[in-house]
């Protein structure tokens, strides 16, 4: 069998200008503190975790309000642990998901950027939209808000800077 080799990481620049970014602002917060002191923040956009990361860190380095919404709901425990007559510990039951209370479709990452509301969900790879996430994104527009589907990290600052400019922090 032949493997197919993956390639390696190629960090893109609109993640290296994001890293100066926050090496930046760092610097700023912290005038007083030696360069080999502080630690550099690393981003990575090559999965829908790093690209989330990502997007929250630049919106909130450039002034503006980020955050994740997590949608998965809860887990419930039903798991016993009991030893049984030869001495040995056993498991029954399982766990169990509620559903959350957040609105079905909801965007992965809700913002206010500039006094907008800003909702942004990240679809990476073959990732598509569900019916109820296109519904969210309609509901979120024709009440007066931003709705932006993000698939890589280079059109989200493209986006950005279009539709906010650069000026803001």
């Amino acid at each position: 069998m032949n493997k197919v080799k993956k390639q390696p990481y190629k960090k893109p620049q609109a993640v290296k200008d994001l890293e100066a970014l926050a090496w930046e602002v760092k610097r700023q917060r912290f005038p007083d503190v030696p360069d080999y002191i502080l630690v550099s923040e690393k981003y990575r956009d090559d999965s829908a975790n790093g690209l989330t990361r990502c997007v929250i860190a630049y919106i909130r380095l450039r002034g503006g309000q980020a955050e994740r919404i997590n949608i998965m709901g809860r887990p419930i425990d039903q798991r016993k642990t009991f030893t049984d007559v030869l001495g040995h510990s056993r498991q029954i039951g399982s766990v169990k998901w509620i559903p959350g209370t957040s609105t079905r479709g909801s965007a992965d990452i809700s913002a206010t950027i500039q006094g907008r509301s800003v909702k942004i969900e990240i679809k990476f790879g073959a990732d598509r939209q569900s019916e109820a996430q296109r519904q969210y994104a309609r509901d979120i527009e024709a009440a007066g808000g931003i709705y932006f589907v993000c698939k890589d990290f280079t059109s989200f600052v493209e986006w950005y800077s279009a539709k906010f400019g650069r000026a803001e922090q």
